[in-house]
């Protein structure tokens, strides 16, 4: 057993700092201790006053020196203290702090709660399949996270639902719930089901169901979000970057105008222009907040025009970036999108969104450097190219290369990848979080080209 295995045992976390058990640890002992002494002064006297039966001396351990009885005592309470102690705890930590028996202890389970609380407080903004990957990965580091998501989605069974029942587009915020939900695994294939067969169900989500109904219960949808999210213990917050009703619109390099997202991403070809209808739609008040009070901001991934641009183009929300002091990143795609980003590198992401929101909204660029020669064809996807000078034109932006790229599916980010490229990120400019985040278990290195 090494060194680094004993040391990160599970059982030792208890002692960690900012634990808060040491101190009351401590007082125990003592207080055992004390009685003890009381105990032992009273044996004393009885021992020597009172006539005893020859058993006693063995009892007692006289054939034993008083130092090796002493240190036999000890070790007898330590081991006895400590079960109890440990038993006593999950006993009346069960109701509240459940860990799941098969992968954590209930001390990693109060590390992680303490410790994660204390971690920064990051925004990440976006929708669908990219935002929730960066949601797995940044939820082992803080849960001070907030999730700005797109409502602008219309096609499949979140278009059905708005259209049958008013409400703000549940999709990408199903994702998220399923993301962060603390018994993520089941919660995700619980969430993701999609109905296969059923007169009115056949295509529906489960996940877009629940939160539809939560809403009628509950009487708005932003308190559908809430509640799920208190339900299914949800390790941060998800907010729709606007609760109004609002329909995504594109144009064509061929002057073309197509509407509806669903349309946009299905029709393909270049797009020169998105617009958001209406297009004063108000951004949501705790978005804003959030927002403004970040320690770093999280720009995707996910489809560039169709799941990051409409978050950008709520008036509210824009402003909000311009004026935080927090860092903002953006994480490039590590593949084209057919119909949106074919042939796009770095530079040509960064240029759409400063078309769309205007100069210097970005501090940072994650981009990947772990690319193969081809995808495969059918994917009609290519690795999206970076070189040193992908960002000449944006000379206050800062290029970081890493390998943050899905083995098993190279058209994706791997969430445990990324989210520690972003933490590093984060702490080479603020070197204090690093008291305050759990490091991960292996970093990849992170190459800072610019």
């Amino acid at each position: 057993m090494t060194f680094r295995t004993i040391r990160d045992h599970s059982a030792l976390k208890w002692l960690y700092p900012g634990m808060h058990i040491k101190r009351w640890l401590v007082l125990l002992l003592f207080g055992i201790a004390l009685m003890g002494l009381g105990i032992a002064y009273i044996l004393k006297e009885a021992y020597l006053q009172a006539p005893l039966p020859g058993a006693f001396y063995y009892l007692t351990l006289q054939f034993m020196p008083r130092w090796m009885r002493g240190v036999l005592f000890i070790t007898l309470s330590l081991s006895t203290v400590g079960i109890a102690l440990y038993k006593l705890n999950e006993s009346l930590l069960y109701a509240f702090v459940r860990p799941d028996s098969r992968d954590q202890s209930m001390a990693e389970v109060i590390y992680n709660k303490r410790f994660l609380s204390r971690g920064p407080r990051v925004v990440a903004i976006g929708g669908g399949t990219g935002l929730s990957t960066l949601l797995r990965g940044l939820k082992v580091y803080t849960s001070n996270l907030t999730a700005i998501v797109t409502v602008a989605d219309d096609g499949g069974s979140t278009g059905r639902l708005r259209q049958e029942f008013g409400v703000v587009a549940p999709g990408d915020l199903r994702q998220c719930i399923a993301a962060l939900a603390e018994s993520e695994p089941l919660m995700s294939k619980l969430f993701q089901y999609r109905f296969s067969e059923g007169n009115g169900l056949e295509g529906h989500s489960f996940g877009n169901l629940f939160i539809v109904a939560m809403s009628e219960v509950t009487g708005n949808f932003e308190a559908a979000i809430h509640e799920a999210s208190r339900v299914l213990n949800v390790r941060g917050t998800i907010l729709p970057s606007t609760l109004e009703d609002v329909t995504l619109s594109a144009r064509t390099h061929e002057d073309e105008f197509v509407h509806g997202e669903h349309n946009i991403s299905e029709r393909g070809g270049r797009i020169k222009e998105l617009y958001l209808n209406p297009p004063d739609a108000e951004a949501h008040p705790d978005a804003v907040r959030a927002v403004l009070d970040a320690d770093i901001i999280v720009i995707g991934p996910g489809s560039l025009y169709t799941s990051v641009l409409p978050n950008l183009l709520v008036e509210g929300l824009q402003k909000a970036l311009f004026q935080t002091s927090a860092t903002k990143v953006f994480v490039c795609n590590v593949a084209t999108q057919h119909g949106e980003t074919d042939g796009f590198g770095v530079a040509e992401h960064i240029e759409a969104i400063e078309r769309h929101t205007g100069s210097d909204l970005i501090d940072a660029v994650v981009a990947n450097c772990n690319i193969v020669p081809e995808l495969p064809e059918a994917w009609h996807s290519s690795a999206v190219q970076v070189s040193n000078d992908a960002l000449t034109g944006y000379p206050g932006v800062r290029l970081v290369q890493a390998d943050v790229v899905a083995e098993e599916n190279r058209y994706r980010h791997d969430p445990s990848k990324l989210a520690a490229t972003i933490m590093r990120l984060y702490d080479s400019k603020d070197t204090s979080s690093n008291e305050s985040r759990r490091p991960a278990p292996e970093e990849p290195a992170v190459l800072v080209t610019r």
